[in-house]
């Protein structure tokens, strides 16, 4: 995590709910949360990698952090590991939808199951996870929930249709959720990262040269990584960010 992250007082003992937070972002993600001070839980399909981040930062965490396993894909599986998770904490402030799954895929050779199946994890198990919710992010009295989507369906991306489609959509979910949950005091906002420098970007998709190409492009000529993502979505969690629904930031170093 970034040696300086501004603190915020408010998520100090409140429940925080991430999904994919086991490894990449959604570890830097939960690791933060859990220096604030905060009740966290996360649920990720990669048991061994989530089970030892839990364990270690449940070693220094004001309060032990709480690893689910499940598949999102599933719908019955994601409602009962949301339930799980939040039992654990006692009560639900936020919700982080960081879920997701990049995988690349060629226009000419998506089948109608592959189709179903990234949508399932990258946009059905978001609105699935996301009602389940509620009824304990309507308890805590003001909440918020932090949509991550991508910048990806703005570059007109060749090789990741449905992903970038269903990206899209998460803007337009988030959207339409604001406009319900926000007269509940049930905040509703999307983070759009671009490219993020992680050990498994790296490993099946960035070369040396590709980071550097688009770094070449950026207003601010460093890679990102996943701390960069860490400040913006603490802000919008927090009171910091209260007046503000229905939003999207874009974090990308100024290639857009």
């Amino acid at each position: 995590m970034a040696d300086v992250v501004a603190q915020h007082p408010d998520l100090f003992g409140k429940g925080v709910l991430i999904t994919g937070g086991g490894t990449g972002i959604g570890a830097a993600l939960t690791a933060a949360f859990a220096a604030q001070g905060a009740k966290v839980a996360f649920i990720d399909i990669c048991e061994q990698e989530s089970s030892a981040l839990a364990e270690r930062l449940s070693q220094t965490a004001r309060h032990p952090v709480t690893f689910i396993p499940a598949d999102l894909r599933d719908v019955d599986v994601a409602k009962a590991a949301v339930n799980a998770a939040i039992g654990t904490l006692g009560s639900l402030s936020v919700l982080v939808n960081n879920a997701a799954w990049d995988d690349r895929h060629d226009i000419d050779t998506v089948t109608e199951e592959y189709w179903d199946d990234n949508q399932a994890v990258n946009l059905k198990q978001l609105f699935f996870v996301t009602q389940t919710a509620l009824p304990h992010l309507r308890a805590a009295g003001s909440a918020a929930i932090v949509n991550f989507s991508s910048i990806s369906y703005l570059l007109n991306m060749g090789d990741l249709p449905s992903y970038a489609a269903a990206k899209a959509g998460i803007i337009g979910l988030t959207k339409s959720m604001a406009g319900r949950l926000g007269p509940e005091g049930i905040r509703v906002n999307a983070l759009l990262p671009g490219m993020i420098v992680t050990e498994r970007q790296k490993r099946l998709w960035l070369s040396e040269d590709s980071i550097n190409s688009t770094v070449s492009r950026q207003c601010l000529r460093r890679p990102l990584t996943a701390d960069d993502v860490v400040g913006p979505c603490l802000f919008l969690a927090s009171s910091a960010s209260a007046g503000m629904t229905a939003q999207t930031m874009i974090i990308d170093g100024g290639l857009l």
